[in-house]
């Protein structure tokens, strides 16, 4: 296991990059601490598979520095990082039985027998695989086989970090929190350092500690969970966690009284004085802060449309030309026509520029 160092890490895939625009992936510094669980989440595009590859050895990052436990490893390779990696499509041997695919890594470092058959039972315990032992991998679903990747991973002692790329897209939807499950419960067992890259957000924040959100090449926010929906550092944060995500609307600031189409909106600890310059300024709040109340003691919308997700209705209304949701719980009663609204001011944020304004 080991603590992962990216210093001022930056790739392009261009020969002669000219600025920002040209690199796949611009300055990151980040810290991961020994056996933790983490996640790169982003859409597609983002970077996050360049850096797991720049993790892993399988590229050269144009400018920066990977260190493992305070030693460089730039341009070492996965063998000398001690790498596992577990990928999108199951790697598996199918003309060997599940015995021999865990035993392959072991076998290959001449390992001997009597600890590749102990190591190879144990971790088939683990991952479920016991009763499937002696069968070919060529039977296996797409869940099993991926089992054995993981299982592969972590059969090796020595092995400084396990990372997965997007692991469980070609699984059954009805299968996948089946083996959400099971990597949290490894994870939880053998407290291995895990990167798990990801554009699921309900994968990433129901697998990781903390999670690493990428836009276009750059790290816009780490964090837990309850960080990352509570209090987004960046408008992106807002709108790609959560369903639905982070209301937007463009708003004014002045004496810490946010304002938006001219109506005052509480916020506790509002920035005190605006930001210098240009700076466009956006008000966010996230449906789940958002409530009804009586017409005269709220901001004034009308109901656009309700949609009934079973636990809870999203609620859409026009709040002066701007379209706010709101989550009411199921058994709660849906307002009709015309209504109002107030915004929870403990939860209620300004961006500067698409970044918390603080």
């Amino acid at each position: 296991m080991a603590r992962i160092e990216l210093r001022d890490l930056r790739h392009s895939y261009l020969a002669h990059p000219a600025g920002d625009a040209d690199y796949a992936l611009k300055k990151v510094d980040l810290v991961w601490e020994d056996g933790g669980a983490y996640a790169l989440l982003g859409p597609s595009g983002c970077g996050k598979t360049t850096l797991l590859n720049i993790i892993s050895g399988l590229l050269t990052p144009s400018e920066g520095s990977i260190l493992f436990d305070d030693v460089e490893v730039t341009d070492k390779s996965p063998e000398q990082r001690q790498i596992a990696q577990v990928f999108q499509f199951p790697v598996v041997y199918d003309t060997m039985t599940v015995y021999d695919n865990l035993a392959f890594p072991l076998r290959n470092r001449g390992v001997p027998e009597n600890d590749v058959d102990a190591r190879v039972r144990a971790v088939a315990d683990m991952t479920d695989l016991t009763a499937m032992l002696k069968q070919k991998a060529a039977g296996l679903t797409a869940d099993g086989k991926q089992k054995i990747s993981l299982g592969r991973g972590l059969v090796r002692e020595d092995v400084n970090v396990i990372m997965f790329d997007e692991p469980l897209t070609v699984i059954d939807p009805h299968l996948k929190w089946k083996l959400r499950s099971k990597l949290k419960e490894l994870h939880q067992r053998v407290k291995t350092t895990m990167i798990y890259v990801t554009h699921d957000q309900t994968e990433a924040l129901t697998f990781a500690d903390q999670v690493v959100v990428m836009h276009e090449g750059w790290v816009v926010q780490q964090g837990t969970p309850v960080e990352l929906f509570e209090r987004p550092r960046h408008t992106f944060v807002g709108h790609f966690i959560g369903s639905p995500g982070m209301n937007l609307m463009p708003c004014e600031l002045a004496d810490s009284v946010a304002r938006v189409a001219g109506h005052a909106i509480a916020i506790e600890d509002a920035p005190k004085t605006p930001p210098h310059g240009d700076a466009a300024l956006e008000l966010g709040v996230r449906p789940e802060f958002v409530s009804f109340v009586d017409v005269d003691e709220g901001l004034p919308v009308d109901i656009v449309a309700v949609r009934d997700t079973g636990r809870n209705h999203i609620v859409e209304t026009d709040f002066a030309g701007h379209r706010v949701r709101a989550l009411v719980p199921e058994g709660m009663p849906v307002p009709e026509g015309r209504a109002a609204i107030r915004f929870d001011p403990a939860y209620t944020r300004v961006y500067a520029d698409s970044w918390l304004f603080e």
